[in-house]
C-alpha cells in the first residue's frame, strides 16, 4: 500500500457521504467514551482493576483520553500522543507497550517498543507489548486513519513513539521528584530506574502510580541518537519464543465458549448468485447446524454451512448440490485479456508524464519492448479468518487487520449497528502482504453476514468464519495483471533520445473511498509508481485502466512490483546494448541527484564482489536497484540457466532506510522481500482465469519457492542518523529485475513474462 499523507485530509472531501458519516459517528462515539471515562465510574473501575493487578500506567488501554486518576492531559495534544493508551507499567516494573499497527511478520510489535523503551530508559528485558484496536489513539499519525500499509509503520511512528516514551519518563522523574523532594533536574534515569542524589533509586513500577497522577508534558526533549542503547541495536523479536515453539495464537486460533465455526461455498465466477440449492445432505452430516443463503462479494450469493467444528462444515460444503447463475456478470479470460491489453497498449492513453518523443524515429539505437506480468494471489500462510459475536445491540469482532478503523465501519454498517457498539479485536496474523487491507472489507462483511443469518435462524453462538487455502487463492483481490509496452531511442554512447512507455491494468483504488486522492487525470498513482527514477530520462508515460471482474488489490510493494522490473531490465539492457558496464551506466545516468541510490547500489556492489570476484562457470552477475516507500534497495546477484531452468544462486543487498531501528528486522524485511520477488519468477507463479472462474486453487498449482530455490541473501544496511523510512516491501522489487539482467547475460535475452519463459 501506498499513500501520500498530505493527500489525506483532503480526501474528506470527496469521500462518499455514507463513508464519511460512519467516520464521523465513530469518532463521536469514542470522544464521549473518552469523556466519560474521567467520571466517578470510570475512576473506580480504574481503581478496582488496579488493587487486583498491581498498578498499570494506563489502565484504559481502550479509552485514549483518558489519563488515570488525576491526571492532566494538555489541550493540545490528540489521542495518539498521550501514554495512557500506549504503555502500562506493572507494579515489578514489567511495561508493555502497546502498538498501533498490526503485526503479521514484519516485525513491528518489538521495533515500535524498541522506539518508546529507548526514550523511556526501560530495561528491555521487562519489555513487552500487544495489539491495539480502533480506538482513535491507534490511528496512524500521518494519515488520521487505523493502517498497517505503505511500509509507514516505523516510519510514520518513529517520533512519535519517541515522544511516548519521553512524555511517560518525565511523569515518572516527575514523581521521583515529589518523593525525595527534589527538583526534577537533578533526577536522571537508567534501566528502568530514576537515580536521585547519592545514587538512590526507585523502580519505574514502584513509581507508576504516582506518576499517573503527574500532568502529561506536552513538550519533551528526545536524545541525540549518539546516546541511543536500543535503538540501532540488533534484538531478538519479543515474539519470537512463542513463534518459534507453535505457542503464538493468530486469528485463525481465536476459541470462544459455544463457538461455532463456517465455511462457505462461493460463486465460481465474481458476483455469482445461487440459482438452485440442495441442501439436504449437507445437513445431514454430523455437527453440521445451520445452512443459510448469504451475501458475498461484488453483489454474490454464496450458501454459508456452520457446524461445531471446520470438519463438519467442510463436509456440509462438500455435499451441497448448487447451480450458481452467473448469466448477469462478465467472465473474464486471461487469454483474451491479453488480446486486449496489448491492442490497448498499442493506443495512446492517459498521460502521466510528457516529453518530446521526435527524436525517436532517428535515434541509432531502438528497443522495443512488451512485458506481461500475470494476476498474483496474496497467498498468506493463515487464510483469511474473521470471529463475530453478537450480543443484542453490540457486537465483537476478532481478526487480523490492517484497517481496524475501516472494518469496524464496515462491521457495523453490515450488521445494522452504531459504530460505538461493535469492538474489533486485532489478533496477530500469519501473513497479509495487503490482502488484510481491503477497501471493501469484503472477508468482515461476509464474516458479518453469515453472524447476523445465523442470529436470524436462531443461532446465537459466537460464530468464526474460516477460508481455506483453496478459498484464499480462489477467492479474488489479486495483484493486477499487466502489460507494458516500451519504445526507446538511445546514441552509442547509451544516452537515452527517447522513451514512450504506455502501462496497461486495472486499477487498484477505482471505487474505494482512495479513488479520490490517488485518482489523478484517469491514472491511479499506484499503477505508475517507481517509473522513471532515478534516471534523467526524456519519458513520455501513459495509461490505461479497463474494468476487468476481477477483485485487485496491492500486493506487496503495489505498483513496484512490475514497474521496477520493465525500468531496471531496459536500462539493464541499453547498457548491454552500448557494451557498458551495466553498474558504471547506472551510476552515470543517475547524476548527483540521488545519492541514496548510489550509496545503496555502491554498497551492493562492493559487498558482493562484483567485477572482482571470478564467477564459477555457467553464471552471471545481475544488478538492479530501485527506491519504494522512501527506501532503496540494491541487489547484486549471482545466476546461472541449466536446460533451460534459471538458477538463483546468491543474493547481496545494499540498503538505504536511513536510521535502522532494529537491524535483524531489516535484514529478515529484505530476505523475506527478495524471497516474494523469487516467487514472481518461477514457473506456475500466476493466477489464470478461464471463462471466469480462478484455475488456481492451492499450492499445487499456484507455485511458491520451496527451501532449494531459496539463495544465500546477504544484507548491508548504509549507515544514517536520519528518520526512518519502510522497509515492509523496498526489498520486493528489485529482485526479479536483477534476476532476469543475469538471465540475460548468460542468454543473450531478458525475460519479458512473468514468470519466466526462456523456452
Amino acid at each position: 500500500m501506498h499513500f501520500d499523507p498530505s493527500a489525506v485530509a483532503a480526501a474528506r472531501s470527496h469521500m462518499p457521504k455514507n463513508l464519511l458519516s460512519l467516520m464521523d459517528k465513530a469518532q463521536a462515539a469514542t470522544d464521549s467514551i473518552a469523556s466519560d471515562a474521567t467520571d466517578g465510574v470510570a475512576r473506580r473501575t480504574f481503581l478496582k482493576v488496579t488493587a487486583a493487578s498491581g498498578f498499570a500506567l494506563g489502565a484504559f488501554p481502550l479509552v485514549a483520553t483518558a489519563q488515570g486518576a488525576g491526571a492532566a492531559a494538555p489541550a493540545g495534544l490528540k489521542p495518539h500522543e498521550q501514554p495512557s493508551a500506549f504503555v502500562r507499567i506493572d507494579a515489578d516494573g514489567t511495561v508493555t507497550v502497546t502498538i498501533n499497527r498490526l503485526d503479521f511478520g514484519q516485525g513491528v510489535q518489538t521495533g515500535l517498543p524498541m522506539i518508546l523503551a529507548e526514550e523511556l530508559d526501560a530495561d528491555w528485558s521487562k519489555v513487552r507489548s500487544v495489539h491495539g484496536d480502533a480506538n482513535p489513539a491507534y490511528a496512524d499519525p500521518a494519515f488520521g486513519m487505523h493502517l498497517t500499509g505503505g511500509s509507514n509503520s516505523i516510519k510514520n511512528s518513529y517520533t512519535q513513539y519517541r515522544e511516548l516514551g519521553a512524555r511517560t519518563r518525565a511523569m515518572l522523574v516527575g514523581a521521583a521528584a515529589a518523593q525525595w523532594s527534589v527538583d526534577a533536574s537533578a533526577l536522571r534515569t537508567s534501566n528502568g530506574f530514576v537515580v536521585g542524589p547519592g545514587g538512590k533509586k526507585l523502580g519505574y513500577g514502584q513509581l507508576a502510580e504516582a506518576a499517573m497522577k503527574q500532568p502529561v508534558p506536552e513538550k519533551v526533549a528526545l536524545k541525540d541518537p549518539k546516546q541511543f542503547r536500543i535503538i540501532g541495536k540488533p534484538t531478538g523479536r519479543l515474539d519470537a519464543k512463542a513463534k518459534s515453539s507453535g505457542q503464538q495464537d493468530y486469528g485463525i486460533d481465536v476459541r470462544l465458549p459455544g463457538m461455532l465455526t463456517a465455511v462457505v461455498a462461493r460463486p465460481p465466477v465474481f458476483g455469482g448468485k445461487v440459482k438452485s440449492l440442495d441442501d439436504s445432505a449437507a445437513k445431514a452430516i454430523k455437527g453440521v447446524k445451520a445452512v443459510l443463503r448469504v451475501p458475498t462479494d461484488r453483489g454474490g450469493e454464496g450458501v454459508a454451512i456452520i457446524a461445531d467444528g471446520y470438519w463438519p462444515a467442510k463436509q456440509g460444503r462438500d455435499a451441497l448440490k448448487v447451480e450458481w447463475d452467473t448469466s448477469a456478470v462478465a467472465k473474464p479470460d486471461t487469454a483474451q485479456l491479453l488480446t486486449q491489453y496489448r491492442e490497448l497498449a498499442a493506443k495512446p492513453g492517459n498521460v502521466a508524464m510528457q516529453a518530446d518523443m521526435a527524436p525517436l524515429a532517428g535515434a541509432a539505437h531502438k528497443i522495443s519492448a512488451e512485458f506481461v506480468f500475470p494476476y498474483l494471489a496474496h497467498a498468506p500462510m493463515e487464510p483469511l479468518n474473521c470471529t463475530v459475536k453478537l450480543d443484542g445491540d453490540k457486537a465483537e469482532l476478532w481478526m487480523g487487520t490492517q484497517m481496524p478503523g475501516l472494518d469496524a465501519m464496515a462491521a457495523a454498517k453490515t450488521l445494522g449497528l452504531q459504530p460505538q457498539n461493535v469492538k474489533v479485536n486485532t489478533q496477530m496474523a500469519g501473513g497479509g502482504f495487503g490482502r488484510r487491507a481491503i477497501p471493501t472489507s469484503d472477508y468482515v462483511v461476509e464474516a458479518c453476514g453469515v453472524a447476523k443469518a445465523a442470529r436470524t435462524a436462531g443461532i446465537t453462538a459466537p460464530v468464526r468464519t474460516l477460508w481455506s487455502r483453496e478459498d484464499d487463492i480462489k477467492g479474488g483481490y489479486y495483484r493486477p495483471m499487466h502489460v507494458h509496452r516500451a519504445e526507446i531511442g538511445f546514441d552509442a554512447q547509451g544516452k537515452i533520445l527517447a522513451w514512450d512507455h504506455t502501462i496497461v491494468g486495472q486499477s487498484i483504488v477505482k471505487g474505494s473511498p482512495f479513488e479520490a486522492f490517488m485518482v489523478k487525470n484517469g491514472i491511479d498513482a499506484t499503477a505508475i509508481e517507481g517509473m522513471k527514477e532515478p534516471y534523467d530520462v526524456p519519458m513520455k508515460l501513459s495509461v490505461h485502466h479497463p474494468d476487468v471482474n476481477v477483485p485487485v488489490l496491492w500486493w506487496r510493494s503495489v505498483g513496484s512490483t512490475h514497474t521496477a522490473y520493465a525500468m531496471e531490465t531496459l536500462i539493464d539492457e541499453v547498457a548491454r546494448t552500448t557494451k557498458q558496464d551495466p553498474v558504471a551506466y547506472r551510476l552515470a545516468l543517475m547524476g548527483d541527484k540521488h545519492p541514496r541510490h548510489k550509496a545503496a547500489l555502491q554498497l551492493a556492489v562492493a559487498q558482493s564482489g562484483y567485477g572482482k570476484k571470478k564467477l564459477a562457470p555457467g553464471r552471471a552477475w545481475g544488478v538492479a536497484v530501485h527506491e519504494s516507500f522512501q527506501s532503496v534497495v540494491a541487489y547484486v546477484v549471482e545466476a546461472s540457466v541449466k536446460d533451460g531452468t534459471p538458477k538463483l544462486h546468491s543474493i547481496t543487498a545494499g540498503v538505504h532506510c536511513n536510521l535502522v531501528v532494529n537491524p535483524k528486522s531489516v535484514e529478515a524485511q529484505v530476505q523475506g522481500g527478495a524471497l516474494m520477488g523469487l516467487s514472481m519468477c518461477l514457473p506456475g507463479a500466476a493466477i489464470t482465469l478461464k471463462d471466469g472462474v480462478v484455475e488456481q486453487s492451492n499450492f499445487g498449482d499456484f507455485a511458491v519457492p520451496r527451501i532449494t530455490d531459496m539463495p544465500q541473501v546477504a544484507v548491508h544496511i548504509v549507515p544514517s542518523a536520519e528518520p526512518p523510512t519502510g522497509m515492509g516491501e523496498p526489498g520486493l522489487p528489485p529482485l526479479a529485475p536483477a534476476f532476469a539482467n543475469a538471465v540475460a547475460r548468460l542468454t543473450g535475452k531478458t525475460p519479458r513474462e512473468l514468470p519466466f519463459k526462456l523456452a
